[in-house]
């Protein structure tokens, strides 16, 4: 949220070219944190117009070979970030400034956008692959390991003392070896 809203700015804008007080004096008298927004604004205004206090409701974007210009004129001319932003037409001089950092710390290729967020998920199709026939002995281990699980799970349900469903009873063949009873 912007802390002062575009009619509190033209107010403090029109009592400047009013001639009420320099920029200390109108920000004082207005509560502004320090007078040089006062001078941004008034500035602004001078070069842009009223319109241009206005928030813009979508973000800009600038290319690379953009914001390289204006480094460029930026560098060689001396202005202030201030001056070469309304010259460009640029928010503020505040995003000049973040640019001019950028260059300075990663170079031409920190002026290039930058993917922002989470990289979408690519649906990875899956392979299907033709199921091989089983042999008669990897059938065989299939059954064993099953047989194995169904037992263990019986096992477990009495030891629980819990009933058997009849489904797995009518299948359960009977051994000729009790391993849950021993005999003394």
């Amino acid at each position: 949220l912007a802390k002062y809203d575009d009619g509190f700015k033209r107010k403090v804008v029109e009592a400047y070219q009013n001639g009420e007080g320099g920029y200390r004096t109108l920000a004082q008298r207005f509560g502004i944190s320090h007078f040089s927004l006062v001078r941004k604004w008034v500035k602004i205004v001078e070069a842009r117009g009223f319109e241009a206090l206005q928030r813009r409701r979508t973000k800009q974007h600038y290319t690379s070979q953009f914001k390289q210009n204006v480094l460029h004129y930026y560098l060689n001319s001396g202005d202030s970030y201030l001056d070469v932003a309304l010259q460009y037409g640029l928010p503020s001089g505040d995003l000049l400034q973040s640019w001019h950092q950028k260059f300075l710390r990663e170079g031409i290729e920190g002026l290039s956008p930058k993917q922002k967020g989470r990289p979408s998920m690519s649906k990875k199709k899956k392979q299907i692959q033709p199921k091989k026939p089983m042999t008669r002995e990897q059938a065989l281990e299939q059954e064993n390991e099953l047989l194995r699980a169904e037992l263990a799970f019986i096992k477990k349900l009495r030891a629980l003392g819990m009933d058997v469903p009849e489904r797995l009873k009518n299948e359960m063949p009977e051994s000729s070896t009790n391993s849950e009873v021993s005999s003394d």
